[in-house]
């Protein structure tokens, strides 16, 4: 407990009333798609490393504790209660607005707004959040909560921990005692899936799927620990029987908080967290105390247990004080497929062996403040830009919370991976990780605030690409429609993969796993893989050639593999007329505007690693294939390029294709173009016609779509309307692809109809709903698909072309 003034909040951040529900937020698209509603927090935890979350209401509700699992359900006896007296009257509550639905814990009062309809404000401004606790309680309530988490960091940001920092302060002329009491329930065994080897099918929309069981509730051996030493007091929640060979769910949960000779520290190591919860109430309502009652027994089948542990204090007038609590976890393994078992990062410095939950908490409640510090000297000379509006630093920030949340993984090193193996899902609808095609706009935040894990992902793919996988399945997409579905490969020896795999298989092993569409026949992937090196190399330093040598064999085959889809030898791979893209619902036949372009910029990028590796010396025969492999590239690229203007330029715009006779104007027409000028590469199309598409496409698909309130759509027609009423992917807002237009624009001049257009899309995320969970796609209509969307991290794009 230390004397401090009040927490600094940043003067932007994403704010809502404490327990302000939504009129009509954002609901799902598609039945079988994720729709959790609208209570989704800030999550809190460490890259990989599993995570938790806690809603604007108070509940702890977010439950990523198995790498790549979803888990949303309020568990009612892991929060926090404040009881206050002032001598003459004293109150106590639960900090969350709504009792529990499963009518537990009815002996406790939970929080409610006061008289005049005041309870506080929620802010939140990833990694950091805050309640601010006003109208109910005398004292001025703070709890701030964070975890380690800040650019370039490769250590604590793999921590699972969450710190939550109380400030009081004590406004009136009389003392006032509080105290404040954490509870948490042991769930130690819980997340994990009980179907080892889960059967793959496909769900209505085409996507393959598999059923995930985890185990709540099965509490059986579970045990609580008081625990104390000279500095720190707390609670660990373990179970019996964990063997040297930790399995995947198993290992420990803390909570703890600092000894003060100013306070009392009171603890209950057994009570029942589905009971009526008097057992720590009754005492906690009367005076701010718990039993002190110890009990290891470990827990009876069927039985629940929980932990809790409360500091009692006395506040004199004019004072504040800081009380900090900790939350850690210990689950060290990620289990994929039955037996494929990796450690994750953070037991590269507390080890593996699933009992370093007190370690970790220790190792918090020591360096909170050193944390607290270094979030903020990341952050503050971006929060103190003029040129930037705060609701796009709200925005920038707060979607970096996918980095916690989006089923993260992160590997313990190796020799081969000094800093482990990363990946982040598309989304939790299309479980797989790191979608190259979307991880084209979306992987810009990891790039410029944690280079070497963008690079790491980055190998992988270049692992994969030569590798092959025969095994036969059907492809979704046609299942959708009604027709029969050809079986196709998994992976093609050369063909860059879409994905790096799911969590019920091996994730960085067996690639491909989506089936929607025959992946090996995209024509964007390859071509964005060569763009991802040369930018992760260039926007690095451009010193790190050894990224480009490991990745360069792959861009060979890949580029070799991707030009067999030039069929009629004009120097640019064809578009099949199956949705053969990023945009896998719409048909392009023939060169399109988008992978066209794509290709060009690929080819661009190709010449330029080649001269650096011919300038960084690999040897005099490295030379001379080089020379010989770049002479390739100029001969494609200096046939592709005419055929491009003469096939798809109309005077206004770019066409979709060049063989549909579709007029539509799409969106994200010229991202080649974008890509080529964001790395220094000659453009492939002039400035002038440039300009004349991005005009056309902001005056199109934003302005004259619903009067640009929503963003632009991916693909309309000069009028704004659709060419086709029932088509799914050109009438969606796609908010990644608007991040990544909104750069692009940016880029040609036209800074103020870029953040005309972000800010249209981020107020439609923040205002409805989606906070916490942003998907890939929303609709005129108040719908949405693919929640926890990888793409949306485009927005540091924005600010990266902003800011160079």
């Amino acid at each position: 407990m230390t004397n401090q003034s009040s927490p600094q909040i940043p003067s932007c951040t994403w704010s809502r009333p404490i327990g302000l529900g939504w009129d009509k937020p954002y609901t799902v698209r598609y039945a079988s798609n994720v729709d959790d509603g609208p209570w989704h927090g800030m999550p809190l935890g460490g890259f990989g490393a599993g995570c938790i979350g806690r809603s604007s209401r108070g509940d702890f509700n977010l439950w990523h504790i198995d790498g790549g699992e979803h888990i949303f359900k309020n568990i009612p006896a892991c929060q926090f209660s404040v009881f206050e007296s002032d001598g003459t009257s004293s109150q106590a509550y639960a900090l969350c607005t709504e009792a529990p639905e499963d009518s537990s814990l009815q002996a406790w009062q939970w929080y409610s707004t006061s008289k005049d309809g005041v309870s506080g404000t929620y802010h939140a401004l990833y990694p950091r959040s805050w309640f601010v606790y006003e109208g109910v309680y005398n004292t001025q309530l703070t709890c701030e909560q964070f975890s380690p988490i800040w650019a370039n960091n490769y250590q604590e940001t793999s921590y699972p921990v969450a710190v939550f920092l109380w400030t009081v302060r004590n406004p009136t002329n009389a003392p006032i005692t509080l105290s404040i009491m954490l509870t948490w329930q042991n769930m130690v065994g819980w997340f994990t899936n009980a179907l080892k080897s889960p059967e793959i099918r496909l769900r209505d929309d085409g996507s393959p799927v598999y059923e995930y069981q985890p185990r709540l509730n099965e509490s059986k051996d579970n045990f609580n620990e008081f625990f104390e030493d000279t500095e720190y007091i707390g609670c660990i929640l373990d179970r019996l029987g964990i063997g040297e060979a930790v399995e995947e769910g198993e290992g420990q949960w803390c909570i703890a908080t600092r000894k003060d000779p100013n306070m009392e520290i009171f603890h209950h190591s057994r009570w029942n967290p589905v009971g009526t919860g008097e057992d720590v109430w009754e005492s906690f309502a009367q005076n701010g105390s718990l039993p002190n009652y110890i009990n290891k027994t470990p827990a009876k089948e069927d039985e629940q247990i929980g932990a809790a542990l409360a500091v009692r204090f006395t506040v004199q007038p004019g004072a504040t004080l800081q009380i900090p609590f900790v939350l850690t976890w210990d689950f060290p393994v990620t289990e994929f497929a039955a037996g494929i078992k990796y450690d994750r990062r953070y037991t590269d410095f507390f080890g593996n062996n699933g009992k370093n939950a007190w370690a970790i908490a220790s190792t918090a409640l020591q360096q909170y403040q050193i944390w607290q510090q270094q979030i903020q000297a990341w952050q503050q000379p971006i929060l103190e830009r003029a040129d930037l509006p705060d609701w796009f630093k709200i925005a920038l920030f707060n979607e970096l919370y996918d980095l916690t949340a989006g089923g993260t993984l992160w590997s313990a090193a190796s020799e081969r991976d000094p800093i482990g193996q990363f990946a982040v899902l598309e989304c939790l609808d299309y479980r797989w990780y790191e979608s190259l095609d979307v991880r084209l706009y979306g992987s810009f935040g990891l790039l410029i605030l944690f280079p070497e894990l963008e690079k790491a992902v980055i190998r992988a793919f270049a692992r994969a690409i030569p590798k092959s996988d025969d095994r036969r399945r059907v492809i979704g997409y046609y299942y959708t429609i009604g027709a029969e579905s050809p079986m196709a490969v998994r992976k093609v020896a050369g063909a860059t993969p879409h994905d790096l795999g799911a969590p019920n298989e091996h994730v960085w092993e067996k690639t491909n796993y989506t089936s929607y569409q025959d992946c090996n026949l995209w024509k964007d992937l390859g071509s964005d893989f060569v763009l991802q090196v040369y930018r992760d190399f260039l926007l690095t330093g451009a010193d790190d050639v050894q990224f480009l040598a490991d990745c360069w064999n792959a861009i060979v085959e890949t580029l070799n593999y991707l030009k067999t889809f030039d069929k009629d030898g004009d120097g640019i791979p064809e578009n099949s007329g199956a949705p053969d893209q990023t945009f896998d619902d719409w048909r392009l036949w023939g060169v399109s505007a988008y992978c066209g372009g794509l290709w060009l910029a690929a080819l661009e990028a190709a010449i330029a690693i080649c001269d650096v590796l011919m300038t960084k010396g690999q040897g005099t025969e490295n030379t001379q294939k080089l020379l010989e492999q770049k002479s390739i590239y100029e001969a494609w690229l200096k046939q592709s390029r005419p055929i491009y203007e003469e096939k798809l330029w109309n005077g206004q715009y770019y066409r979709l294709d060049s063989d549909s006779g579709s007029d539509v104007v799409m969106a994200d027409q010229l991202c080649g173009q974008f890509y080529a000028r964001l790395l220094g590469l000659p453009d492939i199309v002039g400035s002038d016609r440039a300009l004349s598409a991005l005009k056309t496409i902001y005056d199109a698909c934003f302005l004259k779509f619903n009067h640009g309130k929503f963003g632009a759509a991916n693909g309309l027609k000069r009028d704004g309307s659709p060419e086709n009423p029932q088509a799914t992917h050109p009438l969606e807002v796609w908010t990644g692809i608007n991040f990544g237009l909104a750069a692009f624009l940016v880029q040609m001049g036209m800074k103020d109809e870029a953040m005309n257009l972000t800010k249209a899309v981020v107020q439609q995320i923040y205002d409805n709903g989606l906070q916490f969970r942003t998907p890939e796609a929303i609709t005129a209509v108040g719908t949405f698909r693919a929640s926890t969307y990888l793409r949306a991290m485009a927005i540091w794009g924005i600010y990266l072309v902003i800011s160079h």
